[in-house]
C-alpha cells in the first residue's frame, strides 16, 4: 500500500503550527509567500508576534493539527495560556497561495492572535492588585497598606524592606509573573522575600481593537506571617545602636529568623576569628589535631617565613581549648595550613559558604576555590578569617546554630512556622568538642562580655583586620615589611564580630553581631550580643 499523499499547503500549515508552538518565528517567516515577506521583514514579523504575546501575557501556546477550510485556507486551532487571563482558545485561518516551489502562507498581521480582524490591534488595560500585609510572628504589622506603614516604626523598617520600580535585572522574572511595567515590587528585605505572595495577581481587560476578547479580576496579595519576633527585633536594632554593621538572630532548630538589623545579610565582611569554628571543625574531622593537643605559648608564629602575630602581641597557647578561647592565631593559622586549602574549603561549604543562603536577595558568604587560595601562608590567613574570606551575620548565626545543634545545619527561613532544609555540616562528636570550647570563650576567654546571668552562653569572638597587623587576627606581612603604624585609640581598622548560641544544652537562639570599624569583637560585639540573647531567652 502506497504512502498517503500530503498536499503542499497542508504540509506548510503543519510546519507553521509546529514552529509557532516552538516560538520559532524565523521558521514561520520562511514559510511566508514572496509578497508577505516583502510586506513584513523578519525583524518586523518577530516584533509583531512578541508584542502580541506580551500584551496578552502569553506564557505558553499549543497548536493542534491544521484542518482544511474553504478557498484552500487551513484552520489552526490554538490554546494560549496567559498569566492574567488564564487559558484562551481560538482558531487562526491561514490563507495559502501557490508558488513555483510549492505553497506558502499569505500572511497578514491579524494572524498573530486568534479572532483578530483586519486592522485590529491587541491592547490591554491592567488593574493592579492590592499588596498584602507583612506581619511579625505575633501578628503585629511590619508593613501594611499602600504606604507600607507599621506600628513598630523604624524597628520594622530595618527588616521589612522597600517597594519601588523594578530594577532591569528582574525584568524576565517579573514578565514571567505577569507583573506590568511600573507596578511597585519588593526590592529588599521581607518585601523581596515574599514579593510573589504579597503582590497577588493583576487583572485587566484584553482588547482587539474596540472589542473585549478577555477580562480577569485582580486577585489581591496574601498577608504573610513572617518569623520576625518584635521583641527580639527591637533588641537587635537597639544593640546595633545606629552603628554601621549587622545583627542576625535565629531559632536553631527551625532556622526561623527572629531578628535582623543593619547589613545582616547584604554586605559580606572578613569574619576574623569567628572562622576558627570552621577551621577547628575541619581539623578535628581530618584528624589533624586532637581535642587534647597542646601548643607552645608564644606571641607569634611563622608561615613561609612571614610573621603572624597574636592580638596585641599577647602570648597564648597551651591546650587546644585555651587556644580557641583566647583566639590564638599562632595556633590556628598553622593548623589551617596543616589542614590544607581543599579540606578547609570543603568544610566551609558544608557550613554554608559558597551556597545560596536561603532568603531571597541575601548575599552569599564566600571562600575562594582551593586552587585559588595560594600557598600555606594564604591558607593560614584564610583559616583565621582573613585573606579573601567574606561572610554575613546571617551565615555566622547559622554556623553558631549548627554547633549548638551538634553539627546539624538548618537553612534560614523568614516564614513563621517554617522549617529550613537540614543537612549535616560536621559530626556530632566534633560539634560537641567545639561547643565546649565556645562555652570556654564566654566563661574565661575573649567573649566574657557576652555572659548572661543564669544562661549558659557559648560563643566566639572575631576581630577582622582591614589595614594593620596589630590585632586579634592580623593580616600577615610580606617578608621584610613593617606594620603600618596606627594610633592606639584608632579602632576603625577592624571589624568586630561575635557569634553565639544559648542556652548551651538546648539552644533556643543563635546570634551573630558585626560592627564595622569598631575595634575588637570581645570589647564591642560581645556586649551587643548579650543584649539580644537576654531578649531572646531572658
Amino acid at each position: 500500500m502506497g504512502a498517503v499523499h500530503e498536499p503542499a499547503a497542508a504540509a506548510v500549515a503543519r510546519q507553521w503550527a509546529a514552529a509557532w508552538e516552538r516560538g520559532d518565528y524565523a521558521e514561520m517567516h520562511a514559510l511566508l509567500s514572496d509578497g508577505a515577506r516583502k510586506r513584513a521583514s523578519l525583524r518586523r514579523f518577530v516584533r509583531t508576534y512578541r508584542e502580541a504575546g506580551e500584551t496578552a501575557t502569553l506564557s505558553k501556546l499549543s497548536a493542534d493539527g491544521p484542518r482544511e477550510a474553504e478557498d484552500g485556507a487551513y484552520d489552526v486551532p490554538v490554546a494560549l495560556q496567559t498569566r492574567i487571563f488564564g487559558r484562551l482558545r481560538g482558531t487562526v485561518r491561514l490563507p495559502m497561495v501557490a508558488q513555483e516551489d510549492g505553497a506558502a502562507v499569505d500572511w497578514r498581521a491579524q494572524l498573530v492572535f486568534p479572532g483578530l480582524r483586519q486592522g485590529e490591534k491587541l491592547s490591554r488595560e491592567t488593574t493592579l492588585a492590592a499588596r498584602g500585609d507583612i506581619l511579625a510572628r505575633d501578628g503585629t504589622p511590619l508593613a501594611k497598606g499602600p504606604d507600607r506603614l507599621s506600628d513598630l516604626g523604624p524597628l520594622a523598617a530595618e527588616v521589612a524592606g522597600r517597594v519601588g520600580p523594578a530594577p532591569p535585572e528582574r525584568a524576565a522574572e517579573l514578565a514571567r509573573r505577569g507583573v506590568p511595567d511600573g507596578a511597585p515590587i519588593g526590592l529588599n528585605g521581607l518585601e523581596r522575600e515574599f514579593d510573589e505572595r504579597l503582590a497577588g495577581s493583576p487583572g485587566g481587560t484584553l482588547h482587539a481593537g474596540t472589542r473585549v476578547v478577555a477580562s480577569a479580576k485582580a486577585r489581591d496579595g496574601d498577608d504573610v506571617r513572617s518569623s520576625i519576633d518584635p521583641d527580639i527585633q527591637r533588641a537587635a536594632v537597639e544593640a546595633l545602636a545606629g552603628r554601621f554593621g549587622g545583627i542576625a538572630v535565629l531559632r536553631p532548630s527551625t532556622g526561623e529568623v527572629l531578628g535582623l538589623s543593619g547589613i545582616a545579610f547584604s554586605a559580606p565582611q572578613p569574619p576574623g576569628s569567628t572562622f576558627k569554628i570552621i577551621t577547628l571543625a575541619g581539623a578535628l574531622e581530618a584528624r589533624k589535631v586532637k581535642p587534647t593537643a597542646r601548643f607552645p605559648v608564644q606571641t607569634q608564629t611563622e608561615i613561609e617565613g612571614v610573621e603572624i602575630q597574636n592580638a596585641h602581641g599577647e602570648a597564648c597557647g597551651g591546650s587546644l581549648k585555651a587556644s580557641f578561647a583566647d583566639s590564638c592565631n599562632s595556633v590556628f593559622a598553622p593548623l589551617g595550613a596543616k589542614l590544607g586549602a581543599k579540606r578547609l574549603v570543603e568544610t566551609a561549604e558544608r557550613f554554608g559558604f559558597n551556597q545560596d543562603p536561603g532568603p531571597t536577595g541575601a548575599a552569599r558568604s564566600t571562600i575562594p576555590a582551593a586552587d585559588e587560595i595560594g600557598d600555606d601562608l594564604a591558607v593560614g590567613s584564610s583559616a583565621i578569617g582573613q585573606g579573601k574570606v567574606l561572610t554575613t551575620p546571617l551565615e555566622l548565626a547559622t554556623v553558631a546554630a549548627t554547633i549548638g545543634l551538634r553539627g546539624r545545619r538548618v537553612e534560614p527561613t523568614l516564614s513563621r512556622g517554617g522549617q529550613g532544609k537540614e543537612t549535616r555540616a560536621t559530626s556530632e562528636r566534633t560539634a560537641r568538642v567545639i561547643a565546649r570550647f565556645m562555652r570556654a570563650v564566654v566563661t574565661s576567654g575573649t567573649g566574657v562580655g557576652a555572659a548572661v546571668p543564669g544562661v549558659k552562653v557559648a560563643g566566639k569572638t572575631g576581630t577582622a583586620e582591614l589595614r594593620s597587623t596589630v590585632s586579634e587576627d592580623p593580616v600577615p606581612l610580606e617578608p621584610g615589611a613593617s606594620p603600618t603604624p596606627q594610633p592606639e585609640e584608632d579602632r576603625t581598622d577592624t571589624d568586630a564580630w561575635f557569634v553565639a548560641f544559648a542556652p548551651y544544652q538546648r539552644p533556643r537562639v543563635a546570634v551573630a553581631v558585626l560592627l564595622v570599624g569598631q575595634g575588637a569583637g570581645g570589647e564591642t560585639a560581645a556586649p551587643a550580643a548579650k543584649t539580644v540573647i537576654q531578649a531572646a531567652v531572658g
